[in-house]
């Protein structure tokens, strides 16, 4: 079966012609049922003639996910997904609101195969990538609880469970058509892709010269500590990655955001600090300070509260662009993979 939210407008407009002799108009009226109007069935596409809604309804399908659980926090506007496909995987999407927008997450892989020592995506590996129209199934999850409301997803983290660039085609593929203006409309540079430091994705995202944002997880500022904490490392130490965000700037204009994880007693002394900003010297960027989360299956503790801030502090000093970031979901297991790592853990039972 055909899963037509794999395709672009131009694809599936190429699609229709060849499988069906249909004209390009009967892909953009597809397509705008399928994106603006957001319905579920081929019979509600009452513009498409009966004949070519037997046609569809026989050889394709409209998404293939389903529900597993989802949860609201009490706290914030936050709802995480628990999504499954046919082949009995599951994923995570959350949606974040603000009073700025909505923004979602979507992951691009099924688990993980970085191995980051603080994060729960990479328990059990990685199972498979997602296809681009698995990732569009995802957003939409998020975009049809807001309709309701008369409101949209304004912008697009690619920060789930998965390394988005070990995933480069379809990544790029499900950002074509979610930006797509006859589609969803998300604008490219309100979508940002955060990898773990694949310097090769980072440069062949510099050369295609997308306006999208680019996130660097760095988490420490030296190799003996970074390789500690993140495998990859070895394969692609701080200075080649550093080489890699300096091309980038140098290519995009554009300032890179890096994701820097606090771990109390790990990476949280103010000499970690100048370490850090001894490193980002001459890089226009900006530094995410994120509180670690709590994983039951590993051990590392969170950075007091006064600590993060004169962290913070000593970045600023150091004249550093930095933020602490809002925690958003903290009581229904929102970090990467908590919410797969709790369903997997139910079926082992």
């Amino acid at each position: 079966m055909v899963h037509l939210y794999d395709f672009r407008l131009a694809e599936l407009t190429e699609w229709l012609q060849e499988e069906f002799g249909e004209p390009a108009y009967r892909a953009r009226q597809l397509f705008e049922w399928m994106y603006q109007k957001r319905v579920t069935t081929f019979e509600e596409m009452t513009n498409l003639p009966k004949s070519l809604r037997v046609k569809l309804e026989e050889t394709c399908r409209l998404g293939t996910a389903e529900e597993v659980t989802h949860q609201a926090s009490k706290v914030d506007p936050t709802t995480k997904f628990l999504l499954g496909w046919p082949d009995n995987v599951t994923v995570e999407t959350v949606l974040m609101q603000h009073n700025y927008g909505n923004s979602v997450c979507v992951s691009s892989q099924v688990g993980c195969k970085m191995g980051c020592t603080f994060c729960a995506s990479t328990l059990g590996g990685m199972i498979r990538h997602m296809t681009a129209g698995e990732m569009v199934e995802q957003l939409l999850f998020s975009q049809r609880l807001l309709d309701p409301s008369g409101e949209r997803v304004s912008s697009i983290v690619l920060m789930g469970s998965g390394e988005p660039m070990d995933n480069y085609e379809q990544v790029m593929k499900f950002i074509d058509i979610v930006s797509d203006p006859k589609g969803l409309g998300i604008g490219q540079r309100h979508i940002t892709i955060s990898t773990v430091g694949l310097v090769p994705g980072i440069k062949r995202l510099a050369d295609e010269g997308r306006p999208i944002t680019l996130a660097v997880s760095l988490h420490a500022a030296n190799d003996e500590r970074r390789s500690s904490m993140m495998p990859v490392n070895k394969a692609y130490p701080i200075a080649k990655l550093m080489d890699a965000c300096h091309y980038y700037n140098q290519k995009t204009g554009k300032r890179i955001s890096f994701e820097y994880a606090l771990v109390g007693g790990k990476n949280d002394t103010l000499e970690d600090a100048k370490e850090l900003a001894d490193l980002l010297r001459g890089l226009p960027c900006h530094v995410n300070l994120i509180p670690v989360n709590y994983v039951p299956e590993r051990n590392y503790d969170r950075t007091p509260k006064k600590q993060i801030y004169a962290f913070w502090n000593a970045l600023q000093e150091y004249g550093v662009n930095a933020t602490i970031r809002r925690e958003m979901g903290h009581d229904i297991a929102a970090a990467c993979g908590q919410l797969r790592a709790q369903h997997m853990n139910k079926q082992a039972q």
